[in-house]
């Protein structure tokens, strides 16, 4: 079963909509007997866990370890070691409206360790910026926004945006990878260092820069949408070399 999926938020008027905390963790549906991945893998969650949950309804949420907390998370939920793991529920796949469906979630008797995640209704723009830099400030990851009494739907769904800011920073190139397959005999990433942790930074190359790369020893502007817990950077892009100084 195909969970709804999200589109980027594209500044729509998000009067009315329901806000809630984009999270940082994995994806997972309740089917009634598992909980399955994205691409329909059922994890190895521990039985008392699976016993616990209500039976004849389909739940759509997340297990999650804690903010900033990904790797650790998907580390334990791999290994069947679910300690400390929520599992976040934000809804209930029936062919009801999304507000009936939040009643239906609500209704539920759900485990301790289980959790329903919190939706607010959008007054205006300013209101999502200030809802936005709350979660920030907490240090979420972004925002997620249902439209009002729409469908479930089973794959990608304007109904559903996420707003989650890119990040940018700057780092040292110490090295190069060399390329593989269609970048052969031309740099594949770039090796930079930032903070102090060594990371590969290929996306964002254009053909033209794996020919001539950056100078080792050269600082590159990059984009990243957050840090591991070992601080490197989650989903780098290369922007470009800094240059204005």
């Amino acid at each position: 079963m195909k969970p709804m999926l999200a589109r980027p938020y594209n500044y729509t008027n998000p009067r009315g909509w329901w806000m809630s905390e984009k999270l940082d963790g994995v994806r997972a549906v309740w089917n009634g007997s598992d909980f399955i991945s994205h691409s329909g893998k059922v994890f190895p969650a521990p039985p008392e866990m699976r016993a616990a949950m209500p039976q004849g309804v389909t739940i759509d949420g997340e297990l999650f370890g804690g903010r900033g907390k990904f790797q650790a998370s998907i580390g334990k939920i791999r290994r069947g070691i679910w300690e400390g793991i929520t599992f976040m529920a934000f809804d209930v796949i029936d062919g009801n409206p999304f507000e009936a469906r939040q009643a239906t979630l609500r209704a539920l008797s759900l485990p301790a360790w289980c959790e329903v995640v919190e939706q607010v209704e959008c007054r205006s723009e300013d209101h999502l910026d200030d809802f936005e830099a709350a979660i920030l400030q907490a240090g979420g990851e972004g925002v997620m926004l249902r439209k009002p009494r729409s469908e479930y739907t089973h794959g990608r769904s304007s109904d559903l945006l996420k707003l989650k800011r890119i990040q940018s920073a700057e780092a040292e190139v110490i090295g190069y990878e060399q390329g593989q397959g269609k970048h052969a005999n031309r740099v594949g990433a770039l090796v930079a260092k930032f903070a102090g942790q060594v990371f590969k930074l290929g996306t964002g190359l254009t053909n033209e820069q794996r020919e001539t790369p950056p100078a080792i020893g050269s600082i590159v502007s990059f984009s990243f949408f957050e840090l591991t817990d070992g601080g490197v950077p989650r989903f780098a892009s290369f922007i470009g070399v800094r240059d204005y100084e």
